[in-house]
């Protein structure tokens, strides 16, 4: 059986890692683009989220075709790559958030 390269040899109780595989990976912000579907007659949006690596370059894009049915598209490096696995990805180069509990609210 062929192990899953997600998943770490050492820790195989550890959540796997989406990017296996990837080195170096280098993530720009995400950022907004018109995207057009087939069977659909209007243009929606979506986010590409640019990544380089050190065995090249790619993007993920979601397409916000409705709330409950996100659509990730992998291309360069991530061609090919399943939905799930996309998304795992996508969430986990998305920049983190400031850490805003050590700022205080200045008021007047």
């Amino acid at each position: 059986m062929a192990e899953d390269p997600e998943t770490p040899p050492d820790r195989p109780d550890a959540p796997p890692d989406p990017l296996a595989g990837l080195t170096g990976v280098q993530a720009e912000p995400p950022e907004r683009v018109p995207i057009r579907v087939r069977g659909k007659a209007t243009t929606l949006s979506g986010w590409r989220l640019v990544l380089s690596s050190d065995q090249g370059g790619g993007a993920i894009v979601l397409a916000e075709a409705g709330p409950a049915e996100p659509h990730y598209r992998g291309d360069g490096v991530l061609l090919g790559w399943s939905q799930e696995r996309l998304a795992k990805a996508y969430a986990a180069l998305l920049p983190q958030a400031a850490d805003e509990s050590n700022d205080t609210l200045q008021l007047g």
